[in-house]
């Protein structure tokens, strides 16, 4: 069935019917969770045991004296493999949540380090762990599409199911509700923890990265068909389909939206960033990295492989919005004159990007194994820490932007307390 066939489209498990159809009114923790109908699913909270640990421990492209500087405060070091992400609890910004490729998540305290529990039972390597918008559950989900949540306070398992290969994660911003997109092209809705369930189907191909919108009713879902759509989370629609010429070339990578939720912009292997209008859905314009003109002329393909946009976002206290490359590209643009407005080089690829929440301040983190911090104003480096002996594959920034916690390809993670001279 075509995404929005219908103003009620729903796919739901069973021959549930919507009784009432009521308005979200502004968004409170349990109106868009209360709008979920009762759904049957298979049970399936039963624990697997731990699959073998990874054993490899391939730390390529390391340079030589990466391990020689450490910056950082705190280091977390209970990961036998890999650690593929990190997660600070919204509430008090004390607990990191981190996933690795050794099958295991660890809830952990960010002022020295402490272990507060295990998120045990995955059977493959964790990519996805983040904290409800209250602190009260986490949530961890492995590639082969196990989810878990776990109450934090009681350090208990509340919840768990089974999807296909998991490609990306998020809670609700305002409600106890996940979302969660699989290979096979669902994007999947869940009331935690009582399991109310929702799928949303796109195309053949898999959902390669979302946003739930500030609004708390829509999402943005990107696909490897380079197509993307806007969905209505309560009607189980599609409100907006992006494809052909307006959507991308190739898959999507990333997606963002500004802090009203008026714009999203979404990043392609095709090097592009696309700024849309969410209540449109209209290209409002294109971001195009202009190739290197030193680089000896190569084939359209390897072109498309050699770079892509790994990460972006919006600053919330300036009309500037930031794109990272996997060239090592850091690009600034203007929304208002929509132009590029300053390039920041790094000499390895950038893997994330974070703004600061009430500055022009965005963090870096790349394959050199380094945490940067950049003035969007001036395009200048501000500072930059060090301590990883391998690449850096995700990081946080706490609320008042005093604390960096990243995790790294060599099976670690820290702690970095930022300082700034104009605090």
């Amino acid at each position: 069935m075509e995404p929005g066939e219908g103003p009620g489209a729903l796919d739901l498990h069973g021959d549930e019917e919507i009784i009432e159809v009521v308005e979200l009114g502004p968004p409170g923790p349990d109106d868009l969770a209360e709008e979920m109908e009762d759904v049957d699913f298979e049970d399936e909270g039963a624990e697997e045991p731990d699959a073998e640990a990874w054993e490899s421990e391939d730390d390529e492209g390391v340079e030589d004296g990466m391990e020689a500087q450490d910056d950082s405060e705190v280091t977390f070091s209970l990961h036998s493999a890999s650690v593929f992400c990190v997660s600070l609890d919204p509430k008090t910004n004390t607990l990191a949540v981190t996933g690795g490729e050794d099958d295991k998540a660890f809830v952990w305290r960010v002022s020295d380090g402490e272990l507060l529990f295990e998120c045990s039972g995955h059977k493959d390597s964790v990519t996805c762990a983040g904290f409800s918008h209250d602190s009260v559950f986490v949530a961890t989900g492995d590639m082969s599409g196990l989810i878990k949540v776990w109450r934090v306070d009681a350090k208990e398992e509340v919840w768990s199911f089974e999807v296909g290969d998991l490609e990306w994660m998020e809670w609700h911003p305002q409600a106890h509700v996940l979302l969660a997109g699989t290979a096979d092209g669902n994007t999947w809705m869940w009331k935690i923890p009582s399991g109310d369930c929702k799928t949303f189907q796109g195309p053949a191909c898999p959902a390669t990265c979302g946003r739930i919108l500030p609004d708390g009713k829509r999402a943005v879902v990107g696909y490897e068909d380079g197509t993307m759509r806007i969905w209505d989370l309560k009607q189980g629609t599609s409100l907006h389909v992006l494809k052909g010429q307006d959507g991308h070339q190739d898959p999507l990578t990333c997606v963002a939206s500004n802090q009203d939720g008026s714009l999203i912009m979404t990043g392609s292997v095709d090097c592009h960033a696309k700024l849309v209008n969410s209540a449109t859905g209209k290209v409002v314009c294109v971001f195009k990295m202009e190739s290197v003109t030193s680089k000896a002329p190569i084939g359209e393909g390897e072109e498309a492989e050699s770079n892509s946009v790994e990460s972006l976002g919006f600053c919330n206290v300036m009309p500037l919005a930031a794109v990272g490359y996997l060239d090592g590209t850091l690009a600034i643009y203007d929304l208002s004159t929509q132009s590029l407005r300053h390039k920041c080089q790094h000499e390895s690829g950038i893997v994330q990007l974070l703004w600061e929440e009430s500055s022009a301040v965005v963090y870096t983190c790349s394959l050199d194994g380094a945490v940067r911090l950049w003035d969007a104003r001036s395009g200048k480096m501000i500072s930059e820490y060090r301590g990883h002996s391998a690449e850096i594959l995700d990081f946080a920034v706490n609320k008042d932007a005093s604390i960096v916690v990243t995790t790294s390809g060599d099976h670690q993670a820290k702690v970095f307390c930022v300082q700034r001279p104009d605090r």
